[in-house]
């Protein structure tokens, strides 16, 4: 399922560092913008992927529901 996400990028000096406004603690850095987005990319699918273990490992009763919220 393909997801979007708000990434924000800021350049100290000659590097460059992002975060994914929607996940907290996903941050990146590299010395390009096109960088630090491939890593922030690889940064999310990790994320997510512990996430979904967290529950799929240690829980036997759970369910996956759809949440719209408006921001």
């Amino acid at each position: 399922m393909l997801r979007n996400y708000t990434a924000v990028i800021v350049q100290e000096g000659k590097w460059y560092a992002g975060t994914i406004k929607e996940l907290s603690g996903c941050h990146s850095q590299g010395e390009t913008q096109e960088e630090v987005l491939d890593n922030l990319k690889e940064a999310v699918q990790l994320i997510l992927d512990a996430n979904a273990r967290h529950f799929t490992d240690y829980a036997s009763d759970f369910r996956e529901v759809a949440l719209a919220v408006e921001a």
